[in-house]
C-alpha cells in the first residue's frame, strides 16, 4: 500500500494591522519610561521613578521583542494518507495544531477567485493561508462539523498537496477542480 506523506510551510505576510501594533509598542516602550525619567528629574514625583522607568525599559524591550517574534507565523499543510492537518508555526519555535480532518468530508473545493462566498452560512472560518486577497493561489474548502455546523478553510495548497488529496476527494469535486467541467 503507497503511503502519502506530503508537507508544505507557508509563511504568513505581515499586515497593516501587524505593522500598526509594533509601531504601537515601540512608542509605547520609549514614552512611558522616559515620562517617568521626566517626572522623577523635574522633582514632582519620588526619585523611585527612575528605578520604576529602568524596570519598564527592560520590560518594553523584552516586549517588542516577543510581539516582533510572534508576528512571525508559518502555516503548515501535512496530507497524511486521507487526513489534512492545518498546524499553525509561531517564530519557529512552538506549534499548534489547528484543524485534523479527513478531505472525504469536503463538501466543496475551490479556488478563491471562483468561490461564491455569499451562498454559505459559515459558523466557523479557519484562515490558514500566507496572504487572505491572494485569489490566485487560495483555495477554500467547504466541511460540515459536527458540533459547529458549517465551517470553511481558506488555504493556500500547493500542487503536490492538492495532488496528494485527489484520490480521497468526491468525484464531483475533482471534475471541478482538476478538470474544469461539471459531472452530467
Amino acid at each position: 500500500m503507497n503511503d502519502i506523506f506530503i508537507e508544505q510551510l507557508v509563511k504568513r505576510k505581515r499586515t497593516f494591522k501587524d505593522r500598526f501594533i509594533f509601531i504601537l509598542v515601540i512608542l509605547m516602550v520609549i514614552s512611558i519610561p522616559l515620562t517617568f525619567i521626566l517626572l522623577a528629574t523635574q522633582h514632582i514625583v519620588l526619585a523611585y521613578f527612575i528605578y520604576i522607568a529602568l524596570f519598564l525599559l527592560f520590560f518594553g524591550i523584552w516586549l517588542i521583542w516577543f510581539v516582533r517574534s510572534h508576528q512571525n507565523t508559518e502555516f503548515e499543510y501535512q496530507m497524511v494518507q486521507d487526513t489534512l492537518v492545518i498546524s499553525k508555526i509561531i517564530a519557529k519555535r512552538k506549534r499548534k495544531e489547528l484543524i485534523r480532518i479527513d478531505v472525504r468530508t469536503f463538501e466543496n473545493l475551490e479556488k478563491a477567485t471562483e468561490f461564491d462566498y455569499k451562498k454559505y452560512n459559515f459558523q466557523k472560518m479557519l484562515v490558514a493561508t500566507g496572504d487572505e486577497g491572494d485569489k490566485e493561489n487560495n483555495y477554500y474548502a467547504v466541511y460540515r462539523h459536527q458540533a459547529r455546523g458549517l465551517c470553511g478553510i481558506l488555504f493556500a495548497p500547493n500542487e503536490k498537496v492538492l495532488g496528494a488529496m485527489k484520490p480521497y476527494l468526491n468525484k464531483d469535486i475533482v471534475l471541478k477542480l482538476f478538470y474544469k467541467r461539471e459531472r452530467k
